[in-house]
């Protein structure tokens, strides 16, 4: 493991492999180095990269500090990028795709090329919104302290049936998952308004000039296949792939010679 200093003292641990170009992984909700699916990506790049894995604040190894904001993390992951020698691609993965997006459009950011998976968003009437408390019902359980309550809530807003959230109440993950359950909040605020049936913002983005990837699974819902295109669309510089048979899910078989192929290129 090694470890940066952001901009406001936040350590940050990350973990690097391969040769070859760096890039970097953003993970997604609840997932850090030990924990999701960046581990088994990371060494089906390394062979054409030298990858960048990281523990997002407040999860894993990496330390945190209040109050949070979009802007600390952004500046987290520059701090990565600088010390992977100034420059580097950035592949993010559903709230970690966001996170990327609002890093990039940050004069000096450093990323040069962007890929995006199923940056969750709700844009239109396809689906049912997120309620319009939802980020203030998470604050307050996080400050009660009732862990096991924001992931059960965090599951439901993202459609886990209830049957399969009860199981995994009884498997060792859901330790995992009540251990950086208190970050869930930082990603609805970096997500933003994406999950309320508005449509994108045409503006929030428009910085964001690098060539980017955004793609989505032939598997997953309607909703999320719609915002994905349309989230091409709205970007300066993007073109949009399906990649068939995938859901949410991020398989590192199928994922890895995609971006390999659109990193090299």
């Amino acid at each position: 493991m090694s470890t940066v200093t952001s901009a406001d003292g936040t350590v940050i641990a990350y973990s690097k492999a391969g040769s070859g170009p760096p890039l970097v992984l953003v993970d997604g909700a609840l997932c850090y180095r030990d924990f999701g699916p960046m581990s088994g990506l990371a060494d089906a790049l390394a062979s054409s990269f030298t990858v960048y894995t990281y523990d997002r604040r407040g999860r894993g190894e990496s330390g945190d500090t209040a109050p949070y904001a979009v802007e600390r993390e952004a500046e987290d992951l520059e701090a990565l990028i600088a010390a992977a020698g100034g420059e580097a691609f950035v592949y993010g993965v559903s709230s970690g795709a966001a996170l990327a997006l609002e890093t990039a459009k940050r004069p000096g950011s450093g990323i040069t090329k962007l890929a995006l998976y199923e940056l969750p968003a709700i844009i239109d009437d396809t689906a049912k919104p997120w309620p319009s408390d939802l980020l203030a019902r998470t604050d307050a359980l996080v400050a009660a302290g009732r862990r096991g309550d924001v992931v059960k809530l965090f599951m439901k807003t993202v459609g886990a049936p209830a049957v399969a959230i009860a199981m995994m109440r009884l498997t060792p993950v859901w330790k995992k998952l009540k251990a950086v359950a208190h970050t869930i909040p930082n990603d609805f605020r970096v997500l933003g308004d994406t999950g309320y049936g508005k449509p994108f913002p045409a503006d929030r983005w428009s910085a964001v000039a690098q060539p980017a990837l955004v793609m989505d699974g032939g598997k997953s819902p309607e909703y999320m296949r719609g915002s994905q295109r349309r989230l091409a669309e709205v970007l300066p510089n993007a073109q949009h792939r399906t990649l068939p048979g995938q859901t949410h899910m991020v398989k590192a078989a199928v994922h890895a010679p995609v971006l390999a192929e659109y990193f090299s290129s």
